[in-house]
Parts: structure tokens; sequence; C-alpha cells
């Protein structure tokens, strides 16, 4: 995924009322979103240079949009909840119904259709669904982002996730009527080496997510290549430790 514009550079000063940050850039002081709901634990440091988006949308009351934060050890870490989803789904449009793709992203090639929002309940959308011609069995995937690392693990969620729960259970039911499920965790930064619940934050999470993976969730960890001039899902799988 390019981006329309270089991400502009400049010094993280604080976030607040959790869609506001300010950032120093150029002799000035610029108020951006931040398109995260998490706590941005681990990330949220004041003083280190982040990089910023700029819209050209005359519509729009902030036209900067935070999109990474540089960790103390220097590692880039991607903080835009909107950008997985969106690498996600370019890879899928890659790589389905090619033959010939080999790699981390072969399995996904087995399929002809991708179904994004599949709607699975009146209240539920998961973020994808694949589907080979001729089988009435489907490949559901749902994204999450990671920024959380501690120790060199990449850990998720930030905070304590209802929503995250029931898509656990809601998968869990997926694989009981015969489909086969997948959780794709994109680690946005390049400064962790396995990947793991955040079992001190939502202990319910780490739980449902074992049970699950013990009855056949596929669980994929994939590390994000973050650059000023664009972000795409690499092929580097991190080691899942339950």
């Amino acid at each position: 995924m390019k981006f329309s514009h270089k991400l502009q550079e400049g010094i993280f000063l604080k976030r607040y009322k959790r869609f506001f940050a300010d950032i120093e850039w150029r002799g000035q002081q610029i108020t951006a979103h931040v398109p995260n709901t998490g706590s941005l634990k681990s990330v949220n440091n004041p003083g280190q240079h982040c990089l910023f988006s700029e819209s050209d949308n005359p519509d729009r009351k902030l036209k900067f949009t935070l999109e990474m934060i540089k960790s103390p050890l220097g590692a880039w870490v991607g903080v835009n909840t909107s950008t997985p989803n969106a690498i996600v789904r370019e890879t899928l449009e890659r790589v389905v119904g090619h033959t010939g793709v080999v790699g981390t992203f072969s399995e996904w090639s087995h399929f002809d259709e991708i179904k994004p929002e599949y709607k699975i309940s009146a209240e539920t959308r998961l973020d994808f669904a694949l589907k080979k011609k001729g089988s009435e069995k489907m490949h559901f995937i749902e994204v999450k982002n990671v920024t959380l690392a501690e120790e060199g693990v990449a850990k998720f969620p930030d905070a304590v996730t209802e929503r995250g729960q029931k898509h656990i259970r809601e998968l869990m039911m997926l694989m009981e009527q015969g489909h086969t499920v997948e959780l794709v965790f994109t680690v946005q930064r390049h400064d962790c080496g396995t990947f793991a619940p955040a079992d001190d934050i939502d202990p319910e999470y780490g739980r449902l997510l074992r049970e699950a993976f013990q009855k056949g969730l596929k669980i994929s960890p994939l590390v994000v290549d973050l650059s000023p001039e664009a972000v795409e899902l690499s092929e580097t799988k991190l080691p899942v430790k339950l």
C-alpha cells in the first residue's frame, strides 16, 4: 500500500483524548488524528520521532494523521488501525486464484474468491471469507493490529477487548460448522522475534485463543514492512508462544 505522498517526520509530543496527538514539526506544533482506539502501550513515548500523513481533503477537521511512532530502541511502529485490513486485502487480491504462489501466502492462493466484510450474523461481520468454486465451506480470516511489544515479544491485545473475545467464540462456532478459520495478527514493527497473547492485560482473550488453537484455529502473526513511502504485508511469520 503506497502512500499518496511521502510521510512527513516530526517529534511526537503527546497523545490525548484518545484520538489527538501533538507533533513538533518544522518549528511549530501541529495536531494530528490518532487512528487507534487502543492504549498504545509501549508506543506512547513522548519525544520520539514519528511519521504522519497529510490530507488534501478540505472537509477534514484535522488534515494530519499519525501513522508511525519510533520505539525507544529505534524501530518504527505503525499505529494506524486501518492499515492492517488494507494490506491484507491487497495481498489477498494479489495471490487468491493465482497458481504458482509459494511461501507464506501459498495457502490463500488455493481459493478462488474473496468476500470482504462477510456477514455471519446480524451483529457480526468478519474481515474476509475465502471460497473455492464448488465448495460450501469457507476459510474465514479475522485481522488484528499489533503494536505492543515486551522484551522482543509481540503481544495482543494492548487493552481488554470484549470484541476480540467475541470474535474468537464466533470463529470456534464456524469451525464446528466445518469451516476453516484464521487470525492474522499484523505486527506493525520489526523488533520482535515471537508472538504471544497479552495474558496480563486480557487473560480471557488468552484463554480463548488457546482453546480455539487446540480446536484448529490458524494463528498467523505476520510482520509488516513500514517505510515513509509504503506499508506492505511481509512473508515473515513469527513463531507463536502459547
